[in-house]
């Protein structure tokens, strides 16, 4: 958001991972941990701490 940046790519691997061009042309990856979570958990995962982050940057109460 503060990078200016155009657009953004989020992409869920399977249980083997993602390819490993892939992997090298990311400009950031993150990990949910060792488990493997089903691609529906990840996406609620991922939408929730957007979620939290953008509460947060915005002072808008989140819950405790």
């Amino acid at each position: 958001m503060n990078r200016g940046t155009r657009g953004l790519a989020i992409i869920i691997g399977g249980p083997e991972g993602v390819d490993a061009r892939l992997r090298e042309r990311a400009q950031l990856r993150l990990s949910l941990g060792r488990m493997t979570w089903t691609h529906e958990l990840c996406r609620v995962l991922l939408l929730e701490q957007l979620y939290r982050a953008m509460c947060i940057i915005r002072n808008i109460p989140y819950h405790k």
